[in-house]
């Protein structure tokens, strides 16, 4: 008899996770975004992560919960109509999420947003291409600093990527809303598909020969590829790449943690594009 089959942990964390085995692949790239074989809605708490979710017409709602105390904040922000609410003490949430989760008297199931497509991406976007980051606190903080600096998409790969869902979601404090997610079944063959259609490719690499605010960005689309910490970009993922850049640390410590680095290099990117856009119309006033 095949003993019965574990709870999933709560929070979206990947540490045994289970996926179901009658799963199937959706079909090419053109995925829909997180979760790809999340099995139920997906879970958000905290007051960002749910004011936002809350305050966005795409999401659908399935269930909040909410103390009387976190209700009243989201009333006064007008954020209390789309959905009747379950007035819960906190402990009935903290039976739901693990141990260590912040979720300031709020807890909302919701469906998955939709994506856009590598297809559908602006041809002169900024694009952030994840090769197998794991970490879900990394994720999440990523998926907030793209929505900081308007990222058109986060391309991830369906597998090794975590769930946008319960900490991943937490720790983008609102940001799923607002930064786009395209999964792919193969990260090389979507930055070939990026390429194709005019992306530039840059690989941060610690060892890269140039800086990247020295890298020529021009009008088409930036793609910046991030590997997670410790093993890098993976070699096909570096050979796909248009090119390798670092960023330049005059400290002692040379290397940043993955998310840390995004941040610093959607300023340089957005930083250099503004100058290189700048530029063209001074001389086009010449």
């Amino acid at each position: 008899m095949r003993p019965p089959r574990p709870p999933r942990p709560a929070g979206g964390s990947d540490a045994g996770r289970w996926k179901r085995r009658d799963a199937k692949p959706r079909g090419g790239d053109q995925h829909r975004a997180f979760p790809r074989d999340h099995d139920g809605p997906v879970v958000l708490y905290g007051h960002h992560s749910v004011a936002e979710a809350l305050a966005n017409p795409r999401r659908k709602l399935i269930r909040l919960m909410a103390t009387e105390n976190a209700l009243a904040r989201l009333a006064e922000a007008g954020l209390a109509d789309r959905i009747t609410p379950e007035i819960v003490r906190p402990g009935a949430i903290d039976r739901l999420l693990t141990p260590d989760a912040v979720h300031q008297g709020l807890y909302l199931e919701a469906e998955a947003l939709d994506g856009p497509t590598l297809e559908t991406i602006p041809e002169d976007g900024l694009v952030l291409v994840l090769d197998q980051i794991t970490d879900p606190h990394n994720v999440g903080a990523i998926v907030r600093t793209a929505a900081a600096f308007a990222v058109d998409a986060i391309v991830t790969t369906a597998r090794h990527s975590p769930e946008a869902t319960g900490v991943l979601a937490k720790a983008a404090s609102g940001g799923l809303e607002h930064a786009p997610i395209v999964l792919v079944q193969n990260l090389a063959r979507a930055l070939d598909k990026l390429g194709e259609r005019g992306f530039v490719r840059i690989g941060l690499d610690s060892d890269g020969p140039a800086p990247l605010d020295e890298a020529t960005l021009g009008k088409g689309g930036v793609a910046l590829v991030l590997g997670a910490e410790g093993k890098g970009l993976r070699q096909l993922t570096r050979e796909t790449c248009d090119r390798l850049a670092r960023l330049d640390m005059p400290g002692e410590i040379r290397s940043l943690n993955v998310s840390n680095a995004a941040a610093i290099a959607l300023y340089v990117a957005r930083r250099a594009r503004t100058v290189s856009a700048a530029g063209a119309a001074a001389q086009g006033l010449e």
